[in-house]
């Protein structure tokens, strides 16, 4: 189950100014709005929909070459995402910057990053597997679409808001006291521990042409994905202990396959 930040925000911000207070709430609505394009962009980006740089669009380098190119990205995302996670570098990050605040930046650093591999990545337009039938063709893209539902889906089942920043802005803006969503088993989370990367994991692999750039990207993300369940349960058993431990071992981590509890 993905939870966020565990910061509390004090009532401080009842002492700001209309100008600061509108700064808070004006920075995490552009990290929102970043973070909204990027995915918005990431679908199609994927998908090879729509949007004027796709996974397989553009011309074509050296293999090697764009190999390095576009694993030095996903290293960097990937970096970033684990680093930026951990408990201990929020609280160390949190001496420099407002701790409502901690969850925008995470976020805009992401979107940056997200960006700048639209922009840069290296098509390897090498086909490995191709289906030129009809029905498997739009089979695939709408289960494609359907990952991204998921993911969707699985953010508001938490909180959306809270996971993207904007709750913690707005509670700043408004003066309030923040209190974190905590541990939630709710709508796809009773089925599987991390419904959210379930649907990254559909999104990413369905598609009726894989090429080489597309594969390479679907395996680099599905390897940070798997690496970033081990490093998030190891915290979520620290922070809820027995309650997690027992969530752990009755519901499966990405797929729902029901599991024989023993008593």
């Amino acid at each position: 189950m993905t939870t966020v930040s565990t910061h509390d925000i004090p009532r401080e911000a009842s002492m700001l100014g209309p100008l600061a207070r509108v700064g808070v709430l004006a920075y995490g609505a552009l990290a929102y709005l970043a973070f909204f394009g990027t995915i918005l962009y990431a679908i199609g980006f994927v998908g090879n929909w729509v949007v004027p740089k796709s996974i397989d669009s553009g011309r074509a380098g050296a293999v090697a070459p764009s190999l390095l190119i576009n694993g030095a990205i996903l290293v960097a995302f990937v970096l970033q995402h684990t680093i930026m996670a951990r408990p201990w570098f929020k609280r160390a990050w949190t001496r420099l910057i407002p701790k409502h605040a901690e969850r925008s930046t995470f976020v805009l650093l992401a979107s940056v990053i997200l960006m700048v591999l639209f922009w840069q990545w290296r098509p390897l337009p090498t086909v490995v597997w191709r289906t030129t039938s009809p029905g498997t063709v739009w089979a695939l893209w709408a289960l494609s679409l359907s990952g991204w539902v998921i993911v969707f889906a699985a953010s508001f089942m938490v909180s959306h808001f809270d996971l993207f920043g904007l709750r913690q802005t707005w509670l700043r803006f408004r003066g309030r006291t923040y209190r974190p969503v905590g541990f939630r088993l709710v709508g796809l989370y009773k089925l599987v521990r991390h419904p959210l990367m379930l649907g990254f994991l559909i999104a990413f692999w369905s598609t009726p042409v894989m090429t080489v750039g597309h594969l390479f990207f679907a395996a680099m993300t599905t390897a940070y994905i798997f690496m970033g369940i081990w490093f998030e349960e190891r915290d979520l058993v620290r922070e809820h202990r027995a309650s997690y431990l027992e969530y752990r071992r009755t519901t499966p981590a990405i797929l729902p396959i029901p599991r024989r509890v023993e008593a």
